[in-house]
């Protein structure tokens, strides 16, 4: 392993260091890709083992000791160098005192890094602090390097840097659109619609809710909601809400139950996960996946502005890092919702391929309105009572 200094640069100071593996190393540990292009990080903080691990993981990368430091590094870098360099990721060592407005103001400013995807490193911090973190909207993954693999943390780069620039590249789903955009995408309005009608409906079935919460606890042991993280809108992971329907533990049987998989899972391509009539569901959770109740807490989720009334369902981790390329990623530039077109046209039908599914979300993706929207609603309640528990 190679540590080498920035020609020209002032390296009694250690303001940055430059790291990279030497040929005959790099060809030992080639990249999940199985590219000759080199993957490349760059790491602002302190923390000598989250380098050491990144090393380990790259091919060459760059390390700042703060985030004004990175700033000049990172101008230099890319504007002032025969060889302009752009990072693969930016990964920020956050504490209890990062300042995180400078960086996002630079990102934002700098066309040549509005597509290079920030992770932000947690590790032994305070909820919150993780919480500020989160809150930001320039970091694109929150995670701590030493629970990554090699092939995970790669994996997980290589999707981020693919939703984050097919997002950049479609300027139809820009997150400057405003009312005034030529293809009427009314933000304000479908948020405020969500804001009303979700608070409104809430209301009005909290009887119902209690309910359902009572029976789910009668009936089995468990949690009364299900929390899982899920993946929405340019990739956002969030903790996403519904009524507990399965056993507990359901999560570790998916492999043991591949066979049943609705969608075919020999094919190549992403991979969805969805049985009909599954045996690890509840009596009650049966009762209210056939009439869609388990989706009420949802409402949550669209109160927090995680999802909106009408979009994409927000998938999980291990099926959205299965749609790596242009054309699926498309459909992580809607909103995440909670009812959408796949479900108005396609919901409890066996016949559903992967690819129909993509295209009806990709489909709304470069379609949505708020007069779009109304007309999926309106569909909705047909599609709600369905004979599969799927």
């Amino acid at each position: 392993m190679e540590l080498t200094f920035l020609p020209g640069e002032k390296t009694a100071r250690r303001i940055y260091k430059h790291y990279s593996i030497n040929s005959s190393i790099a060809a030992e540990q080639p990249t999940a890709s199985n590219t000759n292009n080199k993957l490349e990080f760059f790491y602002i903080g302190k923390k000598a083992a989250n380098i050491d691990s990144l090393i380990r993981t790259f091919e060459s990368g760059y390390a700042a000791e703060s985030v004004s430091n990175a700033r000049s590094m990172l101008k230099r870098l890319l504007h002032h160098s025969k060889n302009i360099f752009i990072p693969d990721v930016i990964i920020l060592e956050i504490s209890a005192s990062t300042d995180f407005r400078e960086l996002q103001q630079f990102l934002a400013t700098d066309s040549l890094l509005k597509g290079v995807p920030v992770i932000a490193e947690v590790s032994g911090l305070t909820e919150e602090v993780i919480k500020r973190a989160k809150e930001c909207p320039f970091i694109d993954e929150i995670l701590v390097l030493n629970e990554q693999n090699r092939s995970s943390l790669i994996r997980k780069i290589g999707f981020l840097k693919k939703v984050k620039q097919q997002f950049l590249l479609d300027k139809s789903f820009s997150l400057e659109m405003s009312l005034h955009d030529h293809k009427d995408r009314p933000t304000v309005i479908k948020r405020s619609f969500d804001i009303i009608v979700s608070s409104t409906i809430l209301l009005t079935v909290s009887p119902l809710l209690l309910l359902i919460m009572a029976a789910i606890r009668l009936e089995s042991r468990g949690p009364i909601f299900y929390i899982s993280k899920r993946a929405g809108r340019g990739y956002k992971i969030f903790d996403f809400f519904k009524f507990r329907t399965m056993e507990v533990g359901a999560d570790k049987k998916v492999a043991a139950m591949s066979h049943l998989n609705q969608y075919d899972a020999a094919q190549e391509g992403p991979v969805f996960f969805k049985v009909d009539n599954d045996p690890r569901i509840t009596r009650i959770g049966n009762l209210l996946r056939k009439t869609s109740l388990d989706e009420l807490p949802q409402l949550l989720n669209v109160l927090k502005g995680d999802m909106s009334l009408v979009g994409n369902r927000p998938l999980p981790l291990y099926e959205a890092a299965s749609l790596t390329t242009d054309e699926w990623a498309k459909r992580f530039m809607a909103p995440a919702g909670i009812t959408g077109l796949w479900q108005v046209k396609k919901r409890g039908k066996k016949d559903m391929s992967v690819s129909e599914r993509i295209a009806l979300d990709c489909d709304y993706a470069e379609r949505y309105s708020f007069l779009y929207d109304m007309w999926i609603m309106a569909n909705t309640p047909a599609a709600l009572m369905q004979s599969s528990n799927a």
